[in-house]
């Protein structure tokens, strides 16, 4: 499924379309992995509206994905043909702990063809095994929305029994409410998301209150997570910060829609006593490789709904609507 031009995802409209392209070759220390399924992620829909533009178009979205090594260019040691391997949003990079900041950042389904296909080559050394407690399916949303929750939890520099809000209760948010509550079992979790069956659905999951974006948590909150593509719930988020707490934004592009809201900020009560915003950028392939047996020992258990790969702008359309729990997934 190829992205050739940019659009709006709206309903009845298909901004990719299914065409046939060569199957990749891979090079030296690459695998050729032959897809499953991958995961469906808000920053495809950054990449096709234009808030985050590709290098170059067409180019084939999707950096969620699961398969089977298919091929090994020369030089390969750490996988062999037939394992089952993982790949993210990081395709390659400098490789030190603070890749996701170097400029030698490449990323999966935007400089590089992603999943959204049958087969992707990856270098082997951002290619992931997946443990046995995982579906294909379910392991999909684990290699961005859980490794970048996973990051931006680590973030927040939380200690147990501190309490911890999320705003947003999506594929990435409910995946870290469940590592939240094996990391810090003490730690009291508070929800805030528009849909009131997101809201049910932490409640669920153990959340100890769940309530609209504006409403405000009944504790002050040591540290906030934000999965939110937009501005309102990052201001709404400021007022339940206790002093000293860290509202870390996991998003890598906000969008302009209600960017009027950040003149609300008042810095007497949202920010000062030492208050502070923190952003997630990009992962780490240690990220990754630290996260999916971790995930494994949870256990963490996604959940999703899948799609086939020809239905690829449905889903696209159901997550920029809101639409459903957890994460949604194409199966290839």
């Amino acid at each position: 499924m190829v992205l050739a031009h940019h659009a709006p995802v709206r309903e009845a409209y298909e901004p990719l379309q299914a065409r046939e392209v060569p199957v990749p070759v891979p090079g030296p220390n690459d695998l050729l992995v032959r897809v499953t399924c991958c995961g469906v992620c808000h920053t495809e829909l950054d990449e096709i509206e234009g808030r985050l533009p590709p290098p170059s178009l067409p180019v084939v979205l999707g950096h969620e994905v699961v398969g089977r090594v298919a091929e090994m260019g020369a030089g390969v040691s750490k996988h062999a043909v037939g394992d089952r391997v993982g790949v993210g949003w990081i395709h390659h990079s400098s490789g030190a702990r603070d890749e996701n900041l170097s400029p030698a950042f490449r990323a999966t389904g935007y400089d590089v063809n992603g999943g959204y296909a049958e087969y992707l080559t990856v270098p082997e050394d951002y290619a992931y095994p997946i443990p046995d407690a995982f579906r294909d399916e379910e392991a999909a949303p684990l290699l961005c929305a859980g490794a970048i929750g996973y990051r931006a939890l680590r973030l927040t520099g939380l200690e147990d029994g501190a309490p911890l809000g999320l705003t947003g209760f999506g594929a990435s948010a409910h995946l870290v409410a469940q590592l939240a509550r094996h990391r810090f079992p003490e730690s009291d979790l508070y929800v805030f998301a528009r849909d009131p069956d997101q809201r049910r659905f932490a409640l669920e999951l153990g959340a100890a209150w769940a309530g609209d974006t504006a409403d405000r948590s009944p504790v002050a909150l040591k540290a906030i997570i934000d999965t939110t593509p937009v501005w309102k719930p990052v201001v709404e988020a400021l007022p339940n910060l206790e002093p000293g707490g860290r509202l870390v934004i996991n998003a890598i592009r906000k969008e302009d829609v209600d960017k009027e809201q950040l003149l609300r900020i008042n810095y007497h009560d949202d920010l000062w006593m030492e208050r502070e915003i923190k952003t997630v950028a990009n992962i780490t392939r240690f990220d990754i490789a630290e996260f999916l047996p971790l995930a494994a020992e949870i256990p963490i258990r996604p959940q999703v709904e899948t799609y086939p790969l020809s239905d690829a702008n449905r889903a696209l359309y159901e997550l920029r609507r809101g639409a459903g729990r957890g994460a949604k997934v194409l199966v290839i």
